[in-house]
């Protein structure tokens, strides 16, 4: 199980605010935070890419300071996935061409091409429901990137409702992302039927209370119990009894929770870990 089992964290890269890893994560000095973070780690979720197709040249760079066997899993674009939200931060429409397809794969190639590349992640926005336009945009994404190993995030209750959901994934050999977040009265199910011969957790935390309140730092400042870790950890390795690959990610990055959290359950699945020697942690 151990040498087909990626955790990790959702980024590596969080410099500033009063959630920062900087001395906490990562020791004073440190300037190549990417291979300091592969020490610990064998994977990471590109989350950058979500905003815009990450530039060749810098993926090419992720490839190089990493050691062989790490592998990335990156987000895809918000222009296919969260449209209003696309519209909003640039102002354009949010109408997806064929180059704008061409111009994200060209940014995943440097990772594919060193075999380095383990998913791209497809997480849909809480709103899209199961209807004739979420199927449509599900559909479209599937047919676009089936290329690549395939990690689908769906939030909505309405999707899991729907066996015809599973069947979907199954066709396309597409991941169901099973997450862990506060539970409202539309979330989707906490149980997903494997749909792929790849597993993939996503863990946001469970911070109700600044849930919809909170900013983007403070959201997300929700550290997981020894008690919790162990009910995700049994999770995790029962999605590896079906799995060819499974990858968990903690998002929970305020003051680099999401590493620790990351250390604990390798802790807890028995896998080999190393502590950090950053003197920042002490929660």
């Amino acid at each position: 199980m151990a040498a087909r089992l990626y955790i990790g964290t959702s980024g590596w890269s969080y410099p500033t605010g009063e959630g920062t890893w900087q001395s906490v994560f990562y020791p004073p000095g440190i300037k190549n935070e990417l291979e300091y973070y592969s020490q610990y780690f064998n994977t990471v979720e590109v989350n950058s890419s979500f905003y815009r197709p990450p530039d060749p040249r810098v993926a090419a760079s992720w490839a190089r300071r990493t050691p062989v066997g790490f592998l990335f899993t990156v987000k895809l674009w918000q222009k296919f996935t969260h449209p209003r939200m696309y519209e909003t931060a640039t102002g354009e429409a949010a109408a997806v061409s064929l180059k704008d397809v061409d111009s994200f794969k060209a940014s995943l190639e440097p990772l594919a091409g060193q075999a380095k590349l383990g998913a791209v992640l497809v997480q849909f926005p809480p709103s899209l429901v199961n209807s004739d336009r979420g199927r449509q945009m599900l559909g479209a994404v599937l047919r676009h990137f089936g290329e690549y190993p395939l990690a689908v995030e769906l939030r909505h209750k309405s999707w899991s409702d729907d066996p015809a959901t599973a069947n979907l994934l199954r066709e396309r050999n597409a991941a169901w992302v099973t997450i862990d977040e506060p539970k409202f009265a539309f979330s989707i199910a906490t149980e997903l039927p494997p749909t792929a011969n790849l597993a993939y957790f996503r863990f946001h935390g469970r911070n109700a209370e600044t849930w919809w309140s909170g900013d983007s730092e403070t959201r997300y400042k929700y550290l997981y119990s020894t008690e919790e870790i162990t009910q995700l950890a049994e999770s995790v390795k029962q999605a590896g009894k079906h799995a060819g690959i499974t990858f968990a990610f903690f998002n929970n990055h305020w003051r680099a929770y999401a590493p620790k959290n990351a250390n604990d359950l390798k802790r807890a699945l028995q896998l080999a870990f190393t502590d950090f020697p950053s003197p920042g942690f002490s929660y």
